[in-house]
């Protein structure tokens, strides 16, 4: 699914338009298209009648193209007409034709038959305002949706809400929203996603999201110019690898698992599981030695790599054990539960210093000896987490010393030590701080948090359709990490990578949500434990 802003999509219906494809014959595109959603979604769920909130512009007119298609399909249809629409409407006409009913609604004198409506239809459709909406809401607009808001307050449940394009009174470039917006439980959008959506307090309004399309749009520069797009099971399953009958272990890669102190001794053991839960062949965790004892009863199919500590955390020793057992990898993650010790900053140091060194010497990470044979030194695709961020950001030139196009997971504080800005600067525009610091970087940022957001130094930009309480909780971002390194490991580029991690993490962390029945009381083992159904629903081609 594209991920636009407002002036985007009026920019493709302009060429649209230009192109023959004409503004009249999108909106019947996309008025038919939703009739067919709410049709497929609800009519087995609720009495098929449906009382439509009608604006004067575009998305009232897809509203009215959606009610008469409704209605022709055996709905009991019924357009409230909440801004006046020009005399005569054809869309109008239409609708009482198929069978359906009109109203016009002249303000509080009227509330009474509005209330009347709202409680006597199960179904209520959304079309009064559409993405170019500013904020705050013209009187009449805003009196008529808080009257059906205040409807539906008094009374004992309320109607099964359907926004078009978007909730009336939400800001579809800052996530913005009025007092009096409806919140919906399905919105469903007219060819692409727009930003504001998955920015608060919007997205609180938003509920489920389904693209319609309103034609094709293929050959259009606009659209074939976009970047941003929303992650969803399609796009996870075109990542995924093959698994071929005749593959074996090697077929699907190492994934070496540098983490862990005694202080976070379950992170490695998350980031692991995690790593083969998704298809890694071999997972070995490099792990201070005090922790072997304490996690390979828990992780028999692991190998490990037992490294030099100090009072249980990695010590700068560890960097020449590492670096003889790269060979073998073809992914690394570093950092999980490494805590902050100073002897861990040492190794830290000393493991990509020595990279640096080599890179500064010839080109890429794979130096060359004397004989011109390459030396023993290959650092294969990285994911870097936790502590292993704000380690690394206590290096000079940081992005220069770690592999070239690395996996970074920060979360807003983490961001914050990297960038060196304030959180509430990111966070005023989570999209453009990932895409900014993608590009500056030169690596892959996955900017973890509510909608999670992957850019890459390229220009691509992924969002995860997911904010839910149920991942906010200590050790899910290991597991989030160990996602990544498990498919980086089976050969999957860096943004992929990263982006079908994040989609599979956030739909485990749904599904965990799903069996507590409490977000309060998923933990990271939950998430992890959830993984396979999300892989299995992924397979069978449903819809996680």
């Amino acid at each position: 699914m594209k991920l636009v802003t407002v002036e985007e999509m009026r920019r493709i219906e302009r060429e649209a338009d230009a192109s023959g494809l004409s503004y009249a014959l999108m909106m019947e595109n996309a008025g038919s298209g939703l009739a067919d959603v709410i049709h497929e979604a609800l009519s087995c769920r609720f009495e098929k009648r449906i009382l439509g909130l009608i604006g004067s512009g575009n998305n009232g007119g897809d509203a009215l193209v959606a009610l008469a298609k409704l209605a022709q399909l055996g709905w009991e249809a019924c357009a409230c007409i909440v801004k006046q629409r020009a005399e005569g409407d054809p869309l109008i006409k239409r609708l009482i034709e198929a069978g359906g009913k009109v109203i016009q609604f002249g303000g509080a004198a009227e509330a009474p038959e509005l209330r009347s409506l709202v409680i006597s239809h199960p179904v209520l459709l959304d079309g009064v305002l559409g993405t170019g909406a500013r904020l705050p809401l013209a009187q009449d607009v805003a009196q008529a949706l808080g009257a059906v808001k205040e409807i539906y307050r008094e009374k004992t449940g309320r109607p099964y809400i359907v926004a078009v394009d978007c909730p009336s009174g939400i800001d579809c470039d800052g996530g913005g929203a009025a007092p009096e917006c409806l919140p919906a439980d399905l919105t469903v959008t007219m060819a692409a996603v727009k930003q504001g959506m998955f920015k608060f307090p919007a997205a609180n309004y938003v509920g489920e999201i389904q693209v319609v399309s309103i034609g094709d749009l293929s050959r259009l520069p606009a659209w074939q110019g976009l970047t941003r797009f929303v992650v969803d099971a399609s796009y996870v399953r075109s990542v995924l690898p093959e698994r071929p009958k005749t593959a074996h272990k090697g077929t699907f890669g190492t994934a070496l698992v540098v983490a862990g102190s005694v202080n976070y001794t379950g992170a490695a053991l998350l980031a692991g599981k995690a790593a083969y839960r998704c298809g890694a062949g071999l997972v070995t965790l490099a792990v201070p030695v005090p922790l072997h004892a304490a996690l390979a009863g828990h992780f028999p199919e692991a190998t490990w790599l037992l490294l030099p500590d100090e009072m249980g955390v990695i010590v700068a020793s560890a960097s020449d054990v590492v670096q003889e057992n790269l060979e073998r990898a073809t992914a690394m993650l570093i950092g999980p539960g490494f805590g902050l010790d100073s002897a861990t900053r040492a190794f830290v140091e000393k493991l990509f210093e020595a990279s640096q060194t080599k890179a500064k010497k010839h080109i890429g990470f794979v130096a060359q000896g004397e004989s011109g044979k390459p030396d023993a030194l290959t650092y294969p695709p990285c994911v870097i987490d936790a502590d292993g961020l704000k380690l690394i950001a206590r290096l000079k030139d940081w992005q220069q010393c770690i592999p070239p196009l690395s996996v970074l997971t920060p979360h807003p504080g983490e961001m914050s030590i990297l960038a060196g800005v304030p959180k509430e600067e990111l966070m005023s525009d989570r999209i453009a701080s990932a895409e900014h610091y993608a590009v500056k970087w030169g690596h892959v940022v996955i900017f973890k948090g509510a909608f999670t957001v992957i850019a890459e130094p390229g220009g691509m930009t992924a969002v995860i359709p997911v904010a839910t309480p149920a991942l906010a909780r200590a050790g899910t971002g290991d597991v989030l990490a160990g996602l990544v390194v498990g498919l980086r490991a089976q050969g999957v580029e860096a943004f992929p990578a990263a982006a079908a991690a994040a989609w599979i993490h956030a739909q485990a962390g749904l599904l965990a949500e799903a069996e507590l029945g409490n977000p309060a009381s998923v933990l990271a083992g939950d998430v992890l434990n959830a993984i396979p159904q999300v892989m299995r629903l992924l397979t069978q081609g449903e819809k996680a």
